[in-house]
């Protein structure tokens, strides 16, 4: 019963069945989510518009 218990366990001594069933129960994509919600897209084009031009200006000169 040793060994068995041993094969489901890293190098480490990371029990990977545990760690699967913890993953699968946690949810999935939540800091993604969570972070993409917060953030304004036309704000973020808007800087990035800004900046290139920015940039384009500079490389002229």
């Amino acid at each position: 019963m040793n060994n068995n218990q041993q094969s489901n366990k890293t190098s480490a001594g990371t029990n990977a069945a545990k760690v699967k069933q913890q993953n699968s129960a946690s949810g999935s994509n939540k800091f993604g989510t969570e972070f993409a919600s917060e953030t304004d897209v036309q704000a973020v084009k808007q800087q990035n518009a800004q900046a290139e031009a920015k940039k384009n200006q500079n490389a002229g000169q």
